[in-house]
């Protein structure tokens, strides 16, 4: 994986009235997503790199975890954000809106996410919520939920 750029003839060279010189390397222009070429040559882009979760010097996907997530049937909505880790840098931590009828069991969701990825991406924490804010394009908005977790000071498990 990683970060993808692109360039061509209509890939503008800066913003209209708004250069942006740290958006394009050498004419290329820097998207922000992390991307890899698959084996039949499908360009698979995995996250946004600003919503990477780097723990350890490994790098973790906040959509691959919130897409296998929300694959369980009790789970609505889900979203994975980084929350700050002494030792590992960061650490992800999952909040899912539960289905109608349905209650939280951080443990289930925890067992299903190991069923493909490795302990150390598991999220450190579950936190059942009524809402995922959303952007206005209908996106995630993780910069909302990082700003409402420190506001409510929330700490890692093994930080409290």
């Amino acid at each position: 994986m990683g970060e993808l750029c692109i360039r061509g003839p209509w890939i503008a060279s800066e913003y209209f009235n708004d250069p942006q010189p740290d958006k394009f390397h050498d004419g290329w222009l820097v998207t922000g997503d992390v991307a890899k070429i698959d084996a039949e040559q499908y360009l698979l882009i995995a996250d946004r790199s600003k919503d990477l979760i780097k723990s350890g010097g490994e790098w973790i996907s906040s959509v691959d975890l919130e897409n296998h997530i929300v694959g369980m049937p009790e789970i609505a909505q889900a979203a994975v954000v980084a929350q700050p880790h002494p030792k590992w840098d960061e650490r992800p931590v999952a909040l899912v809106v539960m289905a109608p009828g349905q209650s939280l069991d951080k443990d289930a969701v925890l067992e299903h996410c190991s069923q493909i990825f490795a302990k150390w991406q598991l999220p450190d924490d579950v936190i059942a919520t009524d809402a995922i804010p959303l952007t206005s394009t209908g996106k995630i908005d993780k910069k909302t939920i990082r700003a409402k977790l420190t506001a409510e000071g929330y700490q890692l498990p093994d930080q409290r």
